[in-house]
């Protein structure tokens, strides 16, 4: 298992490696984490639901994702309320108060601890995954996901801590000496993560670390810039807003409060012919080529949103000045007639006007739509996946009107032929179609290659094997 100091020090990143390695080594990896918090969520091939880094990690060990490797998974509604969706589907919404109160716990720990048993059965090793921070000692007797999923697992634990936050000696000390005894014993050992600079300068803070800690560190893994993983958290999207560029195709997708399934534009970002950026700015909206409209956790609280801070009126002043508009999952059911949740499915709102682009009206409905789905797509072959709440007043996957076209499929734009068509009148040049899925399996291997590089695999398979 895999635990931080904190949240975001790359245990995730690090789980993914992993799993490519034992398969380059010749074992039968999988994921695991018992409990995840996320908005990028991804449909398994039997229609269920599970957190997208989970279903990253299955892929670099080259297994079809399954419940089992995420059985619980929160989808926050808003800073108070959460979805939880158990075994692959939603059972209900609980304020982060209920949620992590001793009562009804137990019935979780159960169900996680037998998907981990489950998993285990049919792959070896587990790459175990914590969340956030591994000392939050006041959550010890509510925790599921931590050291109390280690002990049922009987896992050794790899303390991961992100020296380029800084604080690395103080985080790493604390996180180990703030545990019970018997959880202590299982901590192996530490990797050092995103270190930049020099490695041979942090010789001697080795050395010290694990003096202080009686741990042997495992390994300092630099900061790599050239390889493309999947990030799991939206939180440096805003970071991603460039300048529009000339000679390329500007593409501005609108950055939503409650934005979910960033990854669908993961392949748009690296197509040499476009300049894609995140935005809520209505001018840089006006002037883009192409407007996004990206999937939500909250179809008609971010659809308020963009009415009171004029991002809905730019985008249709766009559209009559002929940019083309494409609508994903919540925004597909922002760019209809009407949004209604008559039973007050995601909130207090009842309905909306949408922003009348697209001839659908859309209900909430308590039920849940996950499934994978192929379609054809200008005579090509095309795949992706749908996760949404909510039925529109059309059985067509993809809806185009004029210059705006619409699809609850979640990697729509992953499909070669998909972004040709949208760019083939904004651009002069082709872009080779390479497959997606080749250019995954290549970024497994050359992530597999830099931790390997970097890690103490022999002393990390002893720890495994004793």
């Amino acid at each position: 298992m895999l635990v931080g100091t904190g949240s975001d020090v790359g245990k995730s990143i690090l789980a993914t490696a992993l799993c490519r390695i034992f398969l380059q080594d010749g074992y039968q990896p999988a994921p695991f984490k018992a409990q995840n918090m996320a908005l990028n969520s991804y449909a398994t091939p039997d229609g269920l639901e599970i957190g997208r880094a989970q279903a990253v990690q299955a892929e670099a060990a080259k297994v079809a994702c399954h419940t089992d490797m995420n059985p619980l998974l929160l989808k926050p509604n808003s800073e108070h309320t959460t979805q939880v969706v158990l075994n692959g589907r939603p059972i209900g919404n609980r304020s982060a108060y209920d949620y992590f109160r001793k009562e009804g716990r137990e019935e979780l720990r159960q169900q996680v601890h037998a998907a981990f048993d489950r998993l285990s059965a049919r792959y070896n090793p587990i790459v175990m995954e914590g969340a956030g921070s591994v000392s939050e000692i006041n959550l010890r007797e509510s925790d599921l996901v931590n050291m109390p999923m280690a002990r049922h697992a009987d896992a050794d634990v790899i303390l991961v801590a992100d020296i380029d936050r800084g604080g690395v000696f103080a985080s790493c000390y604390g996180s180990v000496m703030l545990q019970l005894p018997e959880d202590k014993a299982r901590i192996k050992g530490i990797i050092i993560n995103k270190f930049r600079g020099d490695i041979r300068l942090f010789e001697s803070g080795r050395k010290m670390l694990e003096d202080i800690c009686g741990i042997p560190v495992l390994g300092v893994i630099p900061m790599y810039k050239d390889i493309v993983i999947e990030e799991e958290d939206s939180v440096q999207l805003e970071q991603k807003h460039r300048s529009l560029v000339d000679g390329k195709v500007n593409i501005a997708v609108v950055l939503l409060r409650h934005m979910s399934n960033f990854t669908d534009f993961n392949v748009l970002e690296r197509d040499s012919r476009v300049n894609l950026f995140y935005t809520s700015n209505t001018q840089d909206l006006e002037k883009a080529d192409i407007i996004i409209l990206p999937g939500t956790k909250a179809t008609l609280d971010d659809l308020y949103e963009l009415r009171r801070n004029g991002v809905a009126q730019a985008i249709i002043r766009a559209h009559r000045n002929g940019t083309r508009i494409i609508g994903i999952c919540g925004g597909y059911q922002m760019l209809g007639q009407t949004v209604s949740d008559p039973d007050g499915i995601e909130g207090s709102i009842p309905q909306l006007p949408g922003l009348g682009l697209l001839s659908i009206d859309t209900v909430m409905t308590a039920d849940k739509t996950t499934k994978q789905v192929a379609f054809d797509f200008n005579g090509a072959s095309c795949k992706g996946y749908e996760i949404h709440q909510g039925r529109s007043t059309t059985e067509q996957q993809i809806l185009q009107e004029g210059n705006c076209i619409g699809t609850y499929i979640h990697g729509f734009l992953d499909n070669p032929a998909v972004i040709d068509y949208i760019l083939h009148d904004k651009v002069k040049t082709d872009a080779p179609t390479a497959s997606i899925e080749d250019f995954k399996d290549h970024q497994y291997d050359l992530l597999a290659d830099h931790v390997r590089r970097h890690l103490d695999m022999d002393t990390l398979y002893r720890i495994l094997g004793s």
